[in-house]
């Protein structure tokens, strides 16, 4: 007890802070993600999300090799193709926006992994994750059918390149479903990043105007969980664990670091955050009216996900942090 106790004596001096420091955050945890577009040359700032832009496969590859270079691992990749139709073709297609830009980035810089997200809401023309019941306008998506739908996407994906996988429609079974696909193709080796507790969250809107993937009618609350449910992940966790999958992921990140910690608790397996649009969003809003300072506020939050259990972050913070970091 006070005054034998001085916990303040360990916070004196720089070097004692940084040597007794619990959590660290490594350019080595991040994760950027890059929204491809057909076209070339093209590059459009995305107006609820500064800093972030739809590019055209060449500059995506511009993008890959600088972030490369800043010592980031890995990107993920969303596509926005030219056509959408109500079977997602864009997705599965050999010559699908992300399988052609998945080509171009292990072309140019091969050691950069290549992590793609397994969905088909970017894909459909009614902006859901799958198969709808026809004249169904509720957004209740048809579970089965589309398990063969992400099948056919993954496997088309890592033939282009793909290095990990990253299934995030929520679909019942949807590992399950692609690690067969990928093991009967020969992709045994290829890794699974479930997006294991994925919720339907109101963080999502920025990244919806960025992948132009918000729902026609309804909303994704039939298949994507409810923020007013802890235990539900675990369960959610439980079921990809068995069905196969090898990380997993929480999303959103910064209202829900009570999951990140609980998922942690309950599996060996890496755990990634993804600190997501809304989240980014906000902070660039205050930044740029000089309400916070970013830096801070941005490696604040990202250690905060650390500090939760997360051993990756998606974020489209990374460029800047790996400067800061620098």
């Amino acid at each position: 007890m006070f005054p034998i106790q001085r916990p303040r004596r360990l916070r004196s001096h720089p070097q004692l802070r940084r040597m007794v420091q619990e959590n660290a955050l490594a350019t080595h945890d991040l994760i950027y993600p890059l929204f491809a577009v057909p076209g070339e040359g093209f590059a459009k700032e995305v107006k609820s999300m500064p800093g972030v832009f739809q590019l055209s496969v060449d500059k995506i590859v511009e993008d890959a090799k600088e972030v490369y270079d800043l010592g980031i691992p890995a990107i993920i990749l969303f596509g926005i193709p030219s056509d959408k139709d109500v079977d997602a073709t864009g997705a599965w297609h050999d010559h699908g926006i992300v399988q052609v830009a998945a080509t171009a980035v292990k072309e140019a810089v091969p050691d950069l992994i290549v992590i793609v997200d397994t969905c088909l809401c970017e894909y459909t023309s009614h902006g859901h994750c799958g198969y709808l019941e026809i004249g169904d306008l509720t957004g209740r998506v048809l579970n089965d059918p589309t398990l063969e739908l992400l099948k056919k996407t993954a496997v088309s994906q890592v033939k282009a390149g793909a290095d990990i996988i990253a299934p995030s429609g929520m679909m019942d079974g949807f590992v399950q479903a692609i690690r067969a696909g990928l093991d009967e193709a020969g992709y045994q080796d290829i890794p699974i990043l479930s997006y294991a507790a994925k919720y339907a969250s109101s963080y999502y809107g920025p990244f919806r105007d960025a992948a132009e993937s918000t729902p026609q009618f309804g909303d994704r609350r039939t298949y994507q969980m409810n923020p007013a449910n802890g235990r539900e992940a675990l369960k959610e966790i439980e079921l990809d664990i068995a069905e196969g999958a090898d990380m997993l992921m929480v999303k959103p990140a910064l209202a829900y670091m009570d999951i990140i910690w609980r998922v942690k608790q309950a599996t060996n397996l890496p755990i990634a955050a993804y600190n997501v649009s809304g989240e980014y969003s906000m902070i660039k809003a205050a930044a740029l009216n000089g309400w916070v300072d970013e830096q801070r506020v941005v490696m604040e939050t990202l250690v905060g996900f650390k500090r939760a259990g997360a051993d990756l972050i998606l974020t489209y913070h990374a460029k800047d942090a790996a400067r800061w970091l620098a």
